[in-house]
């Protein structure tokens, strides 16, 4: 299924991959580079932001959808794989999928709750931090802190 391509640059002492193909070509991938100009770690990025957009919206999705969706970001299957074992063509996966991650995206747009709840967790974990430092040195003044961060998440709810 794939055909990679390597060498060591002995002069840098780094090991260089050169060439990563899969079946389908959106995933053709040369020199850090993916055909469509996205960078190899932003294409990483984006799956992991729409694994994490299905956690909250995935419910919303057509069940074929989902489906198809989920072994294409969850399960790490080509367009190839999946279209082969749903039946139809690779241009009709990458279709589904694209549709659901704009699906995805446009419930978040409108709803915020990834934002919500990335907002909601970094004051959770600012709560956590100062009461170990008020534990720690029983000073009272990161207390006003923890009130206020307390009441955001409150008033955000």
């Amino acid at each position: 299924m794939f055909k990679t391509g390597c060498y060591i640059n002995k002069e840098l002492d780094k090991f260089i991959k050169i060439s990563y193909t899969t079946t389908c070509k959106e995933n053709y991938f040369t020199g850090g580079v993916w055909m469509d100009g996205m960078m190899a770690d932003d294409k990483l990025k984006e799956k992991v932001k729409l694994s994490i957009l299905y956690d909250f919206y995935g419910e919303l999705l057509k069940s074929h959808n989902k489906h198809i969706f989920e072994d294409y970001i969850l399960n790490d299957l080509s367009l190839g794989e999946i279209a082969e074992e749903q039946g139809i063509s690779r241009q009709g996966v990458y279709d589904i999928v694209k549709r659901c991650s704009k699906q995805l995206k446009d419930c978040e747009e409108k709803l915020c709750f990834v934002k919500k709840f990335e907002k909601t967790k970094e004051s959770v974990n600012r709560i956590k931090e100062l009461s170990k430092l008020m534990q720690v040195s029983g000073e009272q003044a990161y207390l006003e802190e923890i009130m206020r961060l307390s009441d955001n998440i409150l008033q955000d709810l």
